[in-house]
């Protein structure tokens, strides 16, 4: 078991595409792979605020297309379709539920909460797209789709607090 987990540490920290799609490394982490992976998009989100919404949405645009190749050719890179490490997915989708975020710290951690909620839990028709579609298009839009059900818990709860 040691080995194979060393064998994929070297494949993912030597080969650019297992780097970026394992999300700069954060998707080695032991436990939670998708939550360590989440962070790099929350940072994202963070360093794009001022930039306004037209180059959030590119980077957003940059952030799913370049993950649709990433995701799906480090899963045939290294074997396994959708390995709980590859979360450049998350990346996007964490990305993407900020954009209706306030931005504050608050606002930001009630995003990352509602993401990971709904990429964990996977309601309907989340669990399907995971189960049904294959390659990087697969991959990423269950988290896409995790995004949107938290996207509309945060307009909601914008709504609510009006």
């Amino acid at each position: 078991m040691t080995r194979n987990v060393s064998n994929l540490r070297r494949k993912v920290l030597r080969d650019p595409v297992n780097f970026l799609a394992f999300g700069f490394g954060t998707g080695l982490a032991p436990y939670a792979p998708g939550t360590f992976g989440s962070l790099p998009g929350l940072l994202l989100g963070w360093l794009t605020l001022g930039l306004g919404l037209y180059v959030q949405l590119a980077v957003l645009a940059f952030l799913i297309v370049a993950g649709i190749y990433l995701c799906g050719e480090s899963a045939r890179r290294i074997g396994v379709h959708d390995h709980g490490g590859i979360v450049w997915d998350e990346i996007a989708g964490m990305y993407m539920t900020l954009l209706l975020a306030p931005p504050s710290i608050a606002g930001f951690a009630i995003a990352f909460a509602l993401f990971r909620l709904f990429d964990i839990v996977k309601p309907w028709p989340i669990r399907d797209l995971d189960h049904r579609l294959r390659g990087g298009l697969g991959i990423m839009l269950d988290d896409l789709a995790a995004a949107l059900y938290a996207l509309l818990c945060l307009g909601f709860l914008g709504w609510l607090m009006q």
